[in-house]
């Protein structure tokens, strides 16, 4: 008997996986599904790889372990017949921009873009516990926003510091969904494997099964609403409905990480390239992480790795509001307790540069000829037209000071802003 290891969009990938299982002796048969052809893009079958029945667990432990091959989302095959620059992100090979970094945070910014976000992380959460364990796992207040809404929080170590910054989806009183970043994703999931201890709950990580496209600009409700049998208008900011898009069904939320409206759909993974092709059919242009990145920071959002990770605090990446203490016991609280109870040392600040100079991470951040502290994102905003960045820096620096960023031998001037350093169409939670 055989059994599918893998599906994949197109044959190259399924002949490389091939070859990968070969050196470990193990027989393959890819077989086409005959799906997803396309007149634009040609034939694209969607493939099959099948192994033994008893070498199953052997070829699956082989392609999710550490050190295998860099992975793929279903859209990979897309990207690069779109003429996509690939880059390795977060152990997948994606897309890094399509005709520009500027041209695509333009478009989003003005009008809209969508983009390729499958390799973010999906977990699902069932039980009677459901609800009380996600409240216990994260620091904002899961328990009180309705069914039906999202929470955008962090996950804490014991001391405090970033498991990750994620949302978490209240989609029934037994079930829930916490969508984690890519980099992180068997970290978190064995971090809320060991916390379930005590709690009536299962976990299943569905990231493999799942599609994610987020469609992000001020245009696009009026390009999605023909098109799904929702009415888009119904959905919040940060609030999600179970619908369908093109005849896919799937999750519908109106989230992102761009600062304008737009909405995320979370579909079957099979189903990813059908939907991402009828996009581009209705004229929805692709944008790549590049954009992204720069559409994020304009909009003052956080990028784990870069802005927090497990030795900085909610409290000091300046997101104290999704650090709920009156709701009660959550993992890491009495070290954030402490922290706050003692006063911050350092804090995550913008600070805005008059100047063609970008500050980068890592780069070191002076006052008054002290270094107090470090870039940790920094880019040039074609939105505002000049370099923006996070830095984490002395508590005791106010905002409308000004500092000094170390930038190729030079200390260049930099005010110290508020954040978002630009407001987009999002709107506001209802």
């Amino acid at each position: 008997m055989w059994k599918t290891v893998k599906t994949t969009v197109g044959e190259p990938e399924a002949r490389m996986i091939e070859e990968l299982l070969a050196a470990y002796n193990i027989p393959v048969i890819v077989q086409q599904t005959d799906l997803f052809v396309h007149p634009i893009f040609g034939s694209s079958a969607q493939c099959e790889v099948l192994v033994p029945e008893d070498r199953y667990e052997e070829a699956y432990n082989i392609l999710q372990g550490e050190g295998s091959t860099v992975k793929y989302t279903p859209l990979y095959e897309d990207h690069v017949k779109l003429g996509a620059k690939i880059v390795e992100f977060a152990g997948y090979y994606m897309p890094l921009q399509y005709d520009g970094i500027v041209a695509e945070v333009e478009r989003v910014r003005k009008e809209v873009g969508m983009f390729d976000v499958s390799h973010m992380g999906e977990f699902v959460c069932e039980g009677p516990d459901a609800v009380r364990f996600a409240n216990y796992v994260v620091t904002n207040d899961f328990g009180s926003i309705d069914f039906g809404d999202i929470i955008y929080t962090a996950m804490c170590n014991e001391n405090g510091g970033f498991v990750d910054d994620l949302l978490v989806y209240k989609i029934a009183p037994e079930r829930i969904m916490f969508v984690v970043n890519a980099s992180n994703i068997d970290k978190d999931f064995n971090h809320i494997m060991k916390l379930s201890n005590g709690f009536d709950v299962k976990l299943t990580n569905v990231s493999d099964d799942t599609g994610l496209i987020a469609i992000q600009g001020p245009k696009t409700q009026e390009m999605l609403q023909p098109y799904t049998d929702l009415n888009l208008d119904e959905i919040g900011y940060y609030s999600f409905k179970e619908g369908s898009i093109f005849g896919v069904s799937g999750i519908i939320s109106r989230t992102g990480y761009t600062g304008e409206d737009g909405f995320e759909l979370y579909i079957p993974a099979n189903q990813t390239t059908v939907t991402w092709r009828k996009l581009l059919e209705i004229g929805i242009r692709p944008a790549g992480l590049g954009a992204r990145d720069v559409l994020r920071l304009e909009a003052g959002l956080l990028l784990y790795g870069n802005d927090m990770d497990d030795t900085i605090t909610p409290l000091e990446a300046s997101i104290p509001w999704a650090v709920k203490f009156e709701k009660g016991d959550f993992y890491g609280k009495e070290a954030l307790l402490k922290q706050k109870e003692a006063g911050l040392k350092r804090r995550l600040r913008g600070i805005t540069l008059e100047t063609k100079l970008v500050p980068r991470h890592e780069m070191e951040v002076f006052k008054d000829g002290q270094k107090i502290g470090y870039v940790t994102s920094g880019t040039f905003s074609p939105t505002l037209g000049r370099p923006i960045a996070f830095v984490m820096i002395d508590a005791n620096v106010k905002i409308g000071d000004t500092v000094q960023v170390l930038i190729r031998d030079k200390y260049v001037d930099a005010k110290v802003v508020k954040t978002p350093f630009y407001r987009g169409s999002v709107r506001s939670r209802k």
